[in-house]
């Protein structure tokens, strides 16, 4: 069986003392957090960074210390595992994929609309989990 990593971020921001959350609608035909597959010898960090700025061009800051791991078979003889952090943007710029055309446009919503509009139950479970960690962060 092949084994596949991908690494991205679920990336947020405050906006008038509320937290929206940044959906990526793909060209694919389903909307999806920020992520991609490791390239060379990069450690997660460095592939989630990579994979922000190449999908949004937004300037994050990156929380490791919230770290989810969703595994799952793409396709046959493929397991695949996908790391998420959470990435605040530490610039308002708007979100644009200047790299290829697999994100088509972005949507900024908060928590429930965010769940909602995602197309997979593990994104979904992973913003749910990323939520709780920054709603825990941001009140101590």
């Amino acid at each position: 069986m092949k084994k596949e990593k991908s690494c991205g971020a679920i990336i947020f921001k405050k906006e008038n003392g509320i937290i929206k959350y940044l959906i990526l609608h793909m060209g694919l035909g389903h909307n999806s957090l920020c992520k991609g597959h490791v390239e060379n010898n990069e450690s997660e960090e460095e592939t989630a960074y990579r994979e922000i700025k190449e999908e949004t061009s937004l300037d994050v800051k990156i929380d490791t210390n919230f770290r989810k791991i969703i595994t799952y078979s793409p396709k046959e003889d493929v397991i695949k595992d996908v790391v998420f952090f959470v990435a605040e943007i530490i610039s308002n710029n708007i979100p644009i994929d200047n790299h290829d055309d697999e994100v088509i446009s972005f949507e900024w919503l908060e928590i429930n609309e965010a769940i909602e509009r995602l197309t997979f139950e593990s994104d979904k479970s992973a913003l749910k989990e990323a939520n709780s960690y920054i709603i825990s962060r941001i009140s101590n």
